[in-house]
């Protein structure tokens, strides 16, 4: 198949599913309301940094922004505006009844003004006390986190969820892992600092751009620096953990609906992979419905193979997290490898990942899910797995944080699948739940960067749209299936650090596009020269730290090609935040909270030999 007809058949493919779009946890978005919902944030916020300005209220506001202390310093931004005004926005295009929407608003906007108020009473008790006021920008950027992390968690307690299911907790090392990334922290902070006090042009470039309102090139460089030890840490211990000579039996499953186009050659993959192993492979297809030739297709690829054992079955019920748990009952092996119907395993990919299981801590594998190329986004794609799961998740392994396995390639240990309970049906992210409550019984679950394959990546900007909005939802409908996880007594690295940080970085990322159009109001409102120096400080920070991170994932994975796709990443990470907020804009607002509960037991998971 040549390039040009391999586009035009990606180009006319049926993407949507049952799964796209869970039935009462949301609705469909028009592409006209985010781009509303911009425009009342942006009148909103010129008519407030007009009145600021005016001096207005100076009488109760004098640092211009809902500030009710005395600081030190100036702000960069009029955070707090920025968090109201959004806030106040987003509830008027969100889904939902009306009524239930402004009890939203109301509960945003007075939780967030109490929190601040807290804020400034304290800072004006230290500084009666000690004579000395915190530094503005400092409380600022706080603030700014906290209305980040509010507005997650209130998705969450009145969005449209999925019913919470306990999430069964083993005995693990957290302790352990906690000590291990506080200890590469306090290295990375030591080492950022000291780059930070370095005199170089370059670093002295960094200090004149003020990054982050003032705070300096350390901090820029921390998080960089973090990871890169983690990445480093996380890579050596899954190399000395796995075994060459390792190998077991495997059961492959293909959940499938209408591919027709792409399931013949995904089974020649996998029957390439078969004779590649030194095991029994067995292969089970999974019919999910299809209205095409797909179970016809699979049974004569099947009948072609050379090595595996396989078999079509035909499951009724749409739901691709239904197929899945048929084909977990039907799997007959000590492992079990889910693949997607559109990925193309390398010879050597289901080798690799089964080394890893010669550890009885691993309970899932995962590997790095490269795009076919020739697409319209695939250049950008590859810059972003390579950053994600070549880069961010090896990384995040060092101290078991990593929470989501793709359901592209993942690998898991068949006692752990069981012990997990089902795939949970009716929602966005079944894979990562699934992973998150195999890791919350004490496995490891872990991406091997070595494990390389080809899946599929949109071709139109409808469907990356679709795939994106479905993505996003799911770290919320992840969280709210295991709320009791982040209330109760497990010091769990995922629960407790990794997943408030996806939701923390899920309303960063939804919030992305509305704080450019703020910092642009701001710096048109205020003449002052300290603004332009705080643009640059914004632009720094969103292209600078980022850039330097995928830099560096590109040459550590060795895919020299990604370089040349940099500048169309920059551009995909400003779609992937308009995505995100129309995501968050198609979750259902409900009247009434469903607020977290705590429960936890404790069980010691068991390990297949």
């Amino acid at each position: 198949m040549n390039p040009t007809q391999d586009s035009t058949i990606r180009k006319s493919i049926d993407y949507r599913s049952i799964d796209s779009q869970p039935e009462g946890l949301s609705v469909k978005v028009s592409t006209m309301r985010a781009p509303a919902l911009l425009l009342t944030f942006g009148i909103l916020s010129v008519v407030q940094l007009w009145l600021f300005q005016a001096g207005t209220f100076d009488w109760l506001f004098p640092q211009r922004d809902y500030v009710f202390a005395p600081y030190s310093g100036e702000h960069s931004i009029a955070i707090r505006t920025y968090v109201i005004s959004f806030y106040i926005s987003f509830s008027i295009y969100a889904s939902g009844k009306i009524s239930a929407r402004i009890k939203f608003a109301a509960d945003l906007v007075l939780r967030f003004l109490a929190i601040c108020a807290l804020l400034d009473l304290t800072n004006s008790a230290f500084l009666s006390l000690l004579g000395i006021p915190y530094p503005l920008t400092l409380v600022q950027i706080f603030a700014g986190l906290i209305g980040f992390a509010l507005f997650s968690l209130m998705l969450v307690e009145r969005g449209a969820m999925p019913e919470p299911k306990h999430v069964r907790t083993g005995e693990q090392e957290n302790l352990r892992m906690f000590l291990r990334f506080l200890a590469i922290a306090t290295i990375s902070g030591f080492i950022s600092g000291f780059i930070g006090s370095l005199n170089s042009p370059v670093i002295d470039g960094m200090r004149e751009l003020t990054l982050l309102g003032g705070i300096g090139p350390g901090v820029f460089l921390f998080l960089p620096m973090l990871f890169l030890l983690l990445y480093i840490v996380g890579v050596i211990e899954r190399a000395i953990s796995a075994a060459k000579d390792f190998s077991a039996p495997v059961s492959v499953i293909v959940p499938a609906f209408n591919e027709e186009h792409i399931i013949g050659e995904t089974i020649r993959h996998i029957d390439e992979a078969a004779r590649h192993l030194s095991e029994p492979v067995e292969l089970l297809v999974m019919d999910n419905g299809s209205q095409d030739s797909t179970a016809k297709v699979a049974q004569d690829a099947i009948d072609a193979a050379q090595a595996v054992d396989g078999r079509v079955i035909h499951v009724a019920t749409p739901g691709k997290a239904f197929a899945l748990n048929r084909a977990v009952e039907e799997a007959k092996h000590e492992l079990i490898l889910r693949i997607d119907a559109d990925t193309q395993i390398n010879p050597d990919s289901i080798d690799l990942a089964i080394q890893n299981f010669h550890d009885p801590h691993i309970g899932v594998v995962g590997g790095v899910p490269l795009p076919p190329g020739g697409g319209l986004f695939d250049r950008a794609r590859l810059v972003e797995v390579l950053l994600k799961h070549g880069y961010y998740a090896p990384a995040l392994s060092a101290f078991w944080g990593l929470i989501g396995v793709p359901g592209m390639f993942a690998l898991y240990r068949a006692e752990a699948l069981h012990q997990a309970g089902p795939f949970a049906t009716g929602m966005n992210g079944e894979d990562t739940d699934m992973s998150f409550r195999i890791s919350e019984l004490g496995y490891h679950a872990i991406v091997d960067q070595r494990v390389k394959y080809v899946s599929e990546v949109p071709a139109t900007v409808a469907h990356m749209r679709e795939q994106r909005m479905r993505w996003f939802r799911s770290v919320y409908h992840v969280t709210a299936r295991a709320k009791n996880t982040l209330v109760n007594r497990s010091l769990s690295v995922r629960a407790k650090l990794v997943l408030p940080y996806m939701l923390l970085n899920s309303a960063r990322r939804a919030m992305m596009v509305p704080i450019l159009i703020f910092g642009l109001f701001q710096l048109l409102t205020d003449t002052g020269t300290d603004n332009v120096l705080v643009w640059q400080s914004i632009i720094a920070v969103l292209v600078g730290a980022p850039a330097l991170v995928a830099f560096f994932a590109i040459i550590i994975n060795r895919e020299w090609i990604a370089l040349l796709g940099m500048p169309e990443y920059f551009a995909f990470r400003a779609l992937r935040a308009w995505y995100t907020l129309e995501s968050v804009l198609s979750i259902r607002i409900r009247g009434s909270a469903s607020p977290i509960t705590q429960k936890s037991t404790i069980e010691r998971p068991g390990t297949v030999q």
